[in-house]
C-alpha cells in the first residue's frame, strides 16, 4: 500500500482505526505509536522452613492500550476533518445523555484496529480482515505543536498528536484464559 496519493496527500489507513460507538470512525492516515500492556499480580507466601516464600497468583490486571494518533494537515479540507476528529475523541469519556429515569449513561465503548498489532483470541475481524478490539477509552491528552504554522481562523496547528489510553473490556461470558490466547492464529 502507498502512504501517499499523487502530490503527496496522505492515504487513510484502512486497517488502522478507532470506531466511536455509533458517532463515527477515525481513520489513521500515518501509523500511531501503539502500546499494549497486561499484568498479573501475585502475593508472597511464606512457609516455616523455607529460603524464599513462593507466589500465590491474585488476579490478573486491566489490558491498557496506548494509541498516540499523529495527524498533520496536508490540505484546507483537513482543517474541520480533523477538528471533528477532536471532539469524536473528546465524547469518548463524557457520559451519554440517557432517554430513561437515569440522566446520564456510560460513555461509548470503542473498537480498535490496527491490522494484527493488537490481536488477541476473542476479537472479531472487520469488513477489512482487520481485528478488533472492545474497549473503553479512559483519558486523551491532545499535543498541539507549536513550531509549525497554524490556521489562522482555527488557530489548529498543521501538526498535532493525540495521546489516548484505553482498557480492553471483554464479554462476561468469553473472558481470556492463557489457553485461548496461545491457541489464538
Amino acid at each position: 500500500m502507498k502512504a501517499t496519493q499523487y502530490g503527496g496527500l496522505l492515504n487513510e489507513i484502512n486497517k488502522c482505526a478507532i470506531k466511536i460507538g455509533n458517532y463515527g470512525t477515525i481513520y489513521s492516515r500515518i501509523l500511531p505509536d501503539i502500546s499494549d500492556q497486561k499484568s498479573a499480580s501475585y502475593t508472597d507466601e511464606t512457609g516455616i522452613g523455607r529460603a524464599m516464600p513462593f507466589k500465590s497468583y491474585q488476579h490478573s490486571d486491566n489490558r491498557t492500550i496506548g494509541w498516540t494518533a499523529h495527524y498533520i494537515v496536508t490540505q484546507k479540507d483537513d482543517i474541520q476533518k480533523f477538528l471533528g476528529e477532536i471532539k469524536l475523541i473528546q465524547s469518548a469519556v463524557y457520559p451519554r445523555q440517557s432517554n430513561t429515569l437515569t440522566p446520564f449513561t456510560p460513555p461509548q465503548i470503542c473498537e480498535l484496529s490496527c491490522g494484527r498489532l493488537l490481536d488477541a483470541y476473542d476479537m472479531e475481524s472487520d469488513e477489512t480482515g482487520s481485528k478488533r478490539v472492545y474497549a473503553v477509552m479512559k483519558s486523551y491528552n491532545i499535543k498541539y505543536d507549536t513550531s509549525v504554522p497554524w490556521d489562522e481562523e482555527t488557530m489548529l496547528p498543521y501538526k498535532f498528536d493525540i495521546d489516548m489510553q484505553f482498557e480492553v473490556v471483554h464479554d462476561q461470558s468469553n473472558l481470556p484464559n492463557a489457553d485461548k490466547i496461545i491457541t489464538d492464529s
